[in-house]
């Protein structure tokens, strides 16, 4: 169910880029009409603030990456959320979701050899996941380690460039609150999920749910997401008082 070295590759250059809304809002802030940056922009970004973006912005990235080194790949979305289909030099095809924050790509081709619906570890942080396929669809089952199962579907096919990017300019207008932000971490032996979502935080790892101590202060949660992200405390301060100030609205 591995994707193979030249996928793996080209999906280990973001490794630490957490997926968050953080950088939505504050790029919303910055006057320009439109509102899904393109690559040379978001590098730019990177390289100032540390700061990556939301699951078009990392889907988009992606994409570019994957088109730079020659390997055939397109986009998929489902209801605001959008990742990337990689095909392999035989066609098969594997799902590489940066924006739910995968350890590495899965399989999704059931005609594989190697394909199974089995449980499987590694592959997400805090969770075994399956994968079953249903008519023109497929679904992720997320296990976790309190027995909860959650779910997301995807639909394989190719959506047109044109579609593609009405929706992800669609979903940069689309200012929520409250502030979330995701990124693997390394935990004891494992690859963790860290959330910070809504003024709090959570570790998710194999051995279950850990919530983290609240924080009265937006400098104590830019101390936090700074020494879990490395992002620009600047940009920080002034992205978390925006959420304060809409929040009050």
């Amino acid at each position: 169910m591995h994707a193979p070295e030249q996928i793996l590759k080209v999906w280990n250059r973001f490794n630490d880029f957490p997926m968050e809304r953080l950088t939505k809002l504050w790029f919303y802030h910055q006057g320009t009409k439109k509102k899904q940056r393109d690559v040379s922009l978001m590098k730019e970004h990177r390289e100032q603030y540390g700061i990556t973006g939301n699951c078009f912005d990392l889907s988009i990235w992606l994409l570019d990456e994957f088109q730079s080194e020659g390997i055939t790949a397109y986009p998929i979305s489902h209801n605001l959320h959008s990742a990337v289909i990689a095909l392999d030099e035989n066609g098969n095809r594997y799902l590489c979701d940066l924006g739910d924050q995968w350890i590495r790509p899965i399989l999704v081709s059931n005609n594989h050899e190697e394909y199974t619906d089995e449980k499987l570890s590694d592959f997400f942080p805090g969770a075994k996941i399956q994968v079953k396929h249903h008519n023109e669809h497929f679904e992720i089952l997320y296990h976790r380690p309190n027995g909860k199962i959650s779910r997301q579907v995807y639909n394989p096919s190719t959506i047109d460039n044109d579609t593609f990017f009405q929706a992800a300019e669609y979903s940069q207008n689309q200012i929520s609150q409250p502030p979330l932000l995701e990124c693997r971490v390394f935990y004891e032996n494992e690859i963790a999920h860290w959330e910070f979502n809504n003024w709090e935080s959570f570790l998710s790892s194999n051995e279950g749910l850990i919530r983290e101590p609240k924080l009265s202060s937006i400098e104590q949660w830019v101390d936090k997401i700074n020494e879990m992200t490395q992002y620009d405390k600047e940009f920080l301060l002034s992205t978390l008082e925006m959420y304060k100030e809409i929040s009050k609205a």
